[in-house]
């Protein structure tokens, strides 16, 4: 999923052709944050009855990043919830008219546009974001042809030019889930989550990492909560599900065109990036794939988010590599 950038660069993300394979699970590694040292300095359990303004500013806009989503992203009670001790984002099928772009791409003219579908999306832009450590989220994404769940971040600041040269962090995407699926085992239909890094230089030269990854049992990742996690650490990422590794990417492995990244060997993924989490309708990634287009039944649909907690190295928060073992 890719945000601020992606307009005034005229790309497209590339999230558009993931197609990473699933590897098989008893080769991911185990890495529990109990003993690793880590230390939490930020969270969000969503205990209350409303959303907390002080850590999360909710995106009003009907764009969709560039992917071809159907939704308006909406700031009501219908599309985003606090109950229950849960974030919950929720797609439904109804027209809206809302403003284009969110307002950091807005520049000088915001048209309206109209679409199919709302939901929710939040983000800590503008309020908190971290540079190297472990960000988790404990959630139970929807299932259904048309679903794009994301728990995602984006660079603060741009340091490095716009999408995608600053990077991108996708800790979790679920695509289609319990949709057709011939490349899946299991038998139940799409059963993969996806993690990513975004990085290199405006499209077609946007390049990317990722990985498709099925739950030990093979079960619909909907059917329950599961913690995603990444791992940040200089010149270092590593991503997992319910503490299982399955997809590390080293600096090596990653790139920026910016002239400024010049001498800094883990840009563009040495700044700092906030957290951002939404339901998208649709989309290229999605109708594109699994049993194609948007289902009727899917909607209405619902992400639900337990907790999100942020931790840093307390033994080296500057480069956060002690804690990555």
């Amino acid at each position: 999923m890719t945000i601020a950038g992606l307009l005034k660069a005229g790309t497209l993300t590339a999230a558009l052709l993931l197609l990473g394979a699933t590897a098989p699970t008893e080769k991911q590694a185990l890495a529990p944050l109990e003993g690793a040292g880590w230390e939490l300095v930020w969270a969000d359990e969503f205990e209350g009855a409303a959303l907390d303004r002080s850590k999360w500013t909710p995106e009003v806009s009907c764009w969709g990043g560039g992917n071809a989503e159907r939704q308006c992203y909406t700031d009501r009670p219908d599309n985003i919830a606090v109950e229950g001790g849960m974030l919950l984002l929720k797609a439904r099928k109804e027209r809206f008219t809302g403003p284009a772009r969110p307002p950091e791409i807005a520049d000088y003219n915001n048209p309206s546009v109209t679409q199919s579908h709302t939901s929710g999306k939040v983000r800590t832009i503008g309020q908190h974001a971290w540079k190297y450590g472990r960000i988790e989220v404990r959630a139970k994404v929807p299932p259904g042809q048309g679903t794009w769940p994301a728990v995602w971040m984006m660079p603060e600041d741009n340091a490095y030019g716009a999408w995608p040269r600053s990077g991108e962090i996708d800790i979790l995407e679920a695509v289609n889930i319990g949709a057709k699926c011939k490349q899946c085992e299991g038998g139940r239909g799409e059963n993969r989550t996806i993690s990513a890094l975004h990085f290199g230089n405006f499209s077609p030269q946007n390049r990317f990492v990722d990985h498709r990854n099925a739950l030990p049992d093979l079960a619909l990742p909907s059917d329950d909560f599961h913690v995603y996690s990444v791992e940040w650490g200089d010149g270092l990422i590593r991503f997992l599900v319910d503490d299982r590794v399955h997809l590390t990417v080293t600096a090596d492995q990653w790139s920026t065109a910016a002239p400024n990244a010049k001498g800094r060997p883990a840009a563009p993924f040495d700044q700092p990036f906030y957290v951002m989490v939404n339901l998208a309708v649709g989309g290229r990634l999605s109708e594109e794939n699994n049993g194609k287009g948007v289902a009727a039944n899917t909607f209405p649909a619902q992400f639900a988010i337990d907790w999100i907690r942020v931790y840093r190295c307390a033994s080296d928060p500057a480069t956060g590599r002690a804690c990555i073992r």
